[in-house]
């Protein structure tokens, strides 16, 4: 993925340490997931950036060109577009666009389509679908104002980190927590990975009761021990 921000920029520092972290780490370490729906349009894709938010009308993406001329560089837009999910809002004309303004990428809760020039390019699109359908480019929208996209309320400065997992949603007032949070779990299951490579099991370390589960009285008497 070609970095939006210079990586000896405050911003270039965060997102190289959220990329670095993952979704994953970042959804159980304060920031908020989006729903599964939201995933990544070509492997390989990963995109850690302030968001712009934007909101379309349903079958309409006017929004998205004004929003793609006013972004502040190194910015992802973060696309509400309605009921209407099943359009082509964005393409390769958009993406050449973007890219030439130094827009870090795009998560939208809705269609996109032309997925081989956005795989070619490299710019990272975080969708619900690929449609072919596309959009009227006539109506009314809002750009930098608050969105609900993936079940996530989304607001300007606000960070999404995306990748293979999902997209999560940092509060822009909370990076710096949610990263201290994230390096302490990922330190942690560092220490489990060295547990269990030595022969525990995640019901030891993780406490966990096996009891409830049928068949499970016998599991410790199989040979499978607690660890001192």
């Amino acid at each position: 993925m070609p970095d939006a921000q210079q990586p000896d920029s405050p911003d270039g520092d965060r997102a190289l340490a959220l990329l670095a972290l993952g979704s994953a780490t970042i959804g159980e370490s304060g920031a908020s997931p989006m729903r599964p729906r939201v995933r990544a349009v070509w492997p390989g894709a990963r995109l850690a950036a302030p968001a712009f938010p934007v909101r379309c009308t349903p079958g309409d993406n006017l929004a998205v060109h004004v929003a793609v001329a006013a972004a502040p560089p190194g910015s992802a837009l973060v696309v509400d577009v309605g009921e209407e999910a099943e359009r082509g809002y964005w393409g390769e004309v958009l993406t050449t666009a973007a890219q030439s303004r130094g827009v870090a990428g795009l998560v939208i809760d809705g269609g996109v389509r032309d997925t081989d020039a956005l795989t070619a390019h490299g710019f990272p699109v975080f969708a619900t679908m690929v449609a072919l359908r596309g959009a009227s480019k006539t109506a009314a929208g809002t750009v930098g104002a608050p969105v609900v996209v993936g079940g996530v309320r989304v607001e300007a400065g606000d960070w999404v980190v995306g990748d293979a997992d999902g997209v999560a949603v940092v509060p822009g007032d909370r990076v710096e927590e949610v990263l201290a949070a994230g390096r302490g779990r990922e330190e942690k299951e560092r220490g489990l990975f060295v547990a269990l490579r030595a022969g525990a099991t995640t019901l030891d370390l993780l406490g966990l009761d096996p009891t409830p589960v049928s068949g499970a009285p016998g599991l410790r008497a199989s040979g499978v021990a607690p660890t001192p």
